[in-house]
């Protein structure tokens, strides 16, 4: 206890008061799952899903897996400025997988729309190569991370993009035609796509593979979106198999907020943000829990306290006041330190050339990392708390992936602790277990790629 009290007493109160803004109540927190859960019922009904935020789409996935799936697949995950193709075989509880990272240029990101499918088309047909199976027709499966209105198992309708991407004459397409255009101009594969799927989507199958118990699939990543198992009852106008009672259900939460809904707790380094961003006024929910963002809120706070003269003597280093130059990682970096110690907050601040900060400005940009660290991981408890409420069951495993969940020393804590104190307290013998999925939505990819080349034979 009085190591505590000591570090306390080591955070300047100007530091303390100024972050309280962040510090949100379960009062308050509650006031966000209301209005997630009405944004939430808006989107699955198409005659209001207009007016939502929470889009809700359908994934018309039915079926997770049973554990007996065969085959050799292919598939693609795309959802950042790197992305991922992967040859998997599956034989029941046995599961090799042989991938390869590519790096999409920043160019590409911000061109047009038939350069980027160019490209990854380019590199689908150089891995298949390699592997020897660009002649085997095989099933691909197409992890797609961006907000995606699907009308079918291969069919997806581009919304808009997020995560720093702005192809051209993309929104409004059908990604999977573009991708199997891009595809049909090389003679020397054949590959088909059999899905299309969300990276939440992917990661409830993957988990799901394990434990069967899996109903909730979370990104906590580059960005942030979360998908669940909604009984078709409650998806207005269902147009896939009505003979089976679930379907997996992308809700595309990082858009909540897009409407106002957030608007009574963002902050003016929020706004601030939100205002630099390829996307200014989208994505708001996400710009407040994920990796791509985080770090900017911290630098924010920090150069606001420096200015204020609480930090560094009120010197403000050029390299500090970079936008972005202050990395998400740096803050998973700082609180891995143990308490009252700073070797790793003294090593992020000498990349920014911030050199002999004292003891208690370690102290004070401590405190600030776990301010904002804190705030992402209740607002993303919140939303899952809210998904476990709407499913109404009591036993419910959550399958996250994403580098911020994955590498964050106290993410995983902070939510396994919040989330239940959320849940309706009628739900009885609740049991919440939260399930790092080990090999991101590659699994799941592969595994609707399954159920996709069965339930589409050519």
């Amino acid at each position: 206890m009085k190591i505590e009290e000591l570090r306390i007493q080591d955070i300047s109160p100007e530091v303390r008061n100024g972050c309280q803004e962040l510090n949100l109540s379960d009062s308050v927190l509650r006031q966000c799952m209301e209005k997630l859960r009405a944004q939430i019922d808006l989107g699955l009904n198409p005659s209001t899903r207009e007016q939502a935020s929470v889009k809700c789409y359908n994934t018309y996935v039915q079926d997770l897996p049973t554990g007996k799936e065969k085959g050799q697949f292919l598939a693609l995950d795309l959802g950042g400025t790197n992305f991922r193709v992967l040859l998997i075989t599956l034989n029941g509880r046995h599961f090799d997988m042989q991938s390869k990272i590519y790096v999409v240029p920043k160019e590409i990101m911000l061109g047009a729309g038939e350069v980027l499918f160019d490209h990854i088309a380019s590199c689908l047909e150089s891995f298949a190569l390699q592997h020897r199976v660009a002649k085997k027709n095989l099933p691909l499966g197409f992890t797609f991370s961006f907000p995606l209105n699907q009308v079918g198992l291969k069919s997806g309708i581009l919304t808009r993009w997020t995560k720093g991407f702005n192809c051209a004459n993309t929104v409004g397409e059908d990604v999977v035609q573009m991708l199997a255009k891009a595809l049909a101009k090389r003679d020397s594969i054949k590959i088909d796509v059999v899905a299309i799927l969300n990276d939440t989507t992917g990661t409830l199958m993957s988990c799901a593979w394990k434990n069967h118990n899996c109903k909730v699939g979370v990104i906590l990543g580059t960005g942030s979106n979360a998908c669940y198992v909604e009984k078709i009852k409650n998806v207005i106008g269902f147009d896939g198999d009505t003979s089976k009672p679930h379907v997996i259900i992308n809700t595309e939460w990082g858009a909540f907020g897009d409407h106002g809904e957030l608007d009574f707790i963002r902050t003016p380094y929020d706004k601030e943000i939100d205002k630099h961003s390829v996307n200014p006024g989208k994505q708001l929910h996400e710009k407040m829990i994920s990796g791509m963002y985080l770090g900017e809120l911290a630098r924010l706070l920090i150069i606001k306290f420096t200015k204020d003269k609480v930090l560094f003597g009120g010197q403000i280093n050029p390299k500090l006041q970079e936008r972005w130059s202050f990395l998400t990682e740096y803050i998973s970096d700082i609180e891995s330190d143990p308490r009252g110690v700073f070797k790793q907050c003294r090593n992020v601040l000498g990349k920014l050339n911030i050199l002999d900060p004292t003891d208690q400005d370690c102290s004070n940009i401590r405190y600030i990392c776990e301010s904002v660290s804190r705030r992402a991981a209740y607002l993303a408890s919140a939303g899952v708390a809210t998904l476990i409420n709407k499913m109404d069951i009591p036993s419910v495993t959550v399958g996250v992936d994403g580098s911020l969940y994955r590498f964050h020393p106290h993410f995983h804590n902070l939510m396994h602790e919040k989330i239940p104190e959320l849940c309706n307290s009628s739900i009885e013998n609740l049991c919440i277990n939260l399930m790092l999925s080990e090999d991101g939505s590659g699994r799941g990819a592969a595994l609707i790629a399954a159920s996709g080349s069965e339930n589409n034979p050519e």
